[in-house]
């Protein structure tokens, strides 16, 4: 019971300070000399962000805001966004296998791949999963892959979580937690999230999941 009241009192304020996306467009229009806009644009893209819809917003911010280091570094994740839009060439990514070895995203390359970006401690993560289960277990014949990307910190709650969930394909992390080196080329800032890539490591789909990710594969792999 103490556990469940310290996660209550931990989500709290952020119920309290919810707020609809119209009220945070109005608030980055009302405040474009205030840093805290920034935060607001980036809360205004959510969990699948519109880089274009952020930009535009962004723009309307003061000039002393838009060239302080907040700003510049906010501008950067914007340019990561857009480069890993839908039509782009997916980015590389490179870490560590369970067995310590490295591998690559390159290394599927004449497959269609879904790259899972995940952690066992990520409770929606979690439940997720069967549902990539499910769907590799429909598609694995057909020349699809999955690559999990974890953002685990720790090697065992990793591979229990990999072990407990029955999933069987290729994962890989750098046990870097948040500072994961596919965070920011992907612009990754909360999980789950997924790219889906074809044979030519161009981005054709993103945050696919449940059945909206099956009826985009059995629409590509007829």
């Amino acid at each position: 019971m103490k556990k469940i009241w310290i996660m209550l009192l931990a989500v709290l304020p952020f119920f309290l300070q919810a707020q609809t996306k119209e009220e945070l467009i109005n608030e980055v229009k009302a405040n474009p000399k205030e840093k805290t806009s920034i935060r607001a644009i980036q809360r205004v893209g959510g969990y699948d962000p519109d880089f274009k819809e952020m930009r535009e917003l962004f723009k309307t911010l003061d000039k002393t805001v838009r060239k302080s280091t907040e700003g510049k570094m906010f501008e950067r994740y914007l340019k990561n966004l857009e480069q890993v839009a839908v039509g782009k060439k997916a980015p590389g990514i490179t870490q560590f296998d369970l067995d310590g070895n490295p591998y690559s995203l390159q290394d599927l390359k004449g497959k269609y791949v879904l790259v899972d970006f995940w952690a066992s401690w990520c409770p929606p993560c979690r439940a997720e999963n069967p549902n990539l289960v499910a769907t590799y277990a429909e598609f694995k014949d057909k020349n699809f892959e999955i690559l999990g990307v974890s953002f685990d910190k720790e090697l065992g709650p990793w591979k229990k979580a990999i072990e407990d969930d029955n999933l069987t394909w290729k994962h890989i992390s750098d046990l870097q937690f948040w500072n994961n080196g596919a965070a920011i080329p992907y612009g990754i800032k909360a999980i789950p999230q997924n790219v889906l890539v074809d044979p030519n490591g161009i981005i054709i789909a993103r945050n696919l999941h449940g059945d909206a990710l099956k009826e985009k594969l059995r629409a590509i792999l007829k």
